[in-house]
């Protein structure tokens, strides 16, 4: 006779349980408290922080995503107002769901001014996502170049050869250094500074 799930049944043969089902405990309430070992309790621990980790990496991937869905859309709507060359005109705008009517000259100060702050803040994220998805490699031990762990064990260290290739068991994975290309700024100094 089976009272319960299968899986119940071989939960319980490796762990044991604990019921509470008299009182105000919460297993008056049918819920069923485990009993980890130490062990189980670290590499639960370890899935939780990986998969935190893993999850403010896709919600900055995602932001990055709709910001830069925005900023295509404003660029979208500054290339029309440079087509239209009357300026005197008032131009209709939208704003979430409706639309407004505005000056030309003010409508496009503002849409710059809006590409600017999206500007700054795509490329903050950026920055932030850099620094999150290093945290999630360090986390699941990829790239960290160890030879061996805690134990004295020796860990399998993989390098990546290229994009598409396979990696290269035995090389510790080359690190980043967080560079960032020149912005015109800075390369037209530097160009300016080479020519002597």
């Amino acid at each position: 006779m089976c009272t319960g799930s299968p899986l119940r049944g071989a939960r319980a043969q490796a762990e044991p349980e604990q019921t509470l089902s008299r009182g105000r405990g919460p297993g008056a309430f049918g819920l069923v408290v485990t009993m980890l070992s130490p062990e189980a309790e670290r590499v639960m621990r370890y899935l939780v922080e990986v998969e935190e980790l893993a999850e403010a990496v896709l919600a900055d991937k995602r932001q990055i995503v709709d910001l830069d869905t925005k900023r295509n859309q404003n660029r979208e709507g500054l290339r029309a107002l440079q087509k239209d060359l009357s300026l005197s005109d008032d131009v209709m705008v939208c704003f979430g769901n409706m639309f407004i009517k505005m000056p030309h000259p003010q409508t496009k100060e503002m849409i710059e001014k809006d590409q600017d702050h999206l500007d700054k803040e795509i490329e903050k994220l950026r920055k932030q996502l850099k620094v999150k998805v290093n945290r999630l490699f360090e986390a699941q031990g990829i790239g960290l170049g160890e030879t061996e762990n805690q134990e004295g064990r020796e860990l399998s260290t993989w390098t990546w050869k290229g994009r598409d290739e396979k990696p290269l068991p035995g090389k510790p994975e080359l690190k980043g250094f967080n560079l960032n290309p020149l912005n015109q700024d800075e390369l037209k100094a530097l160009k300016i500074i080479l020519k002597g």
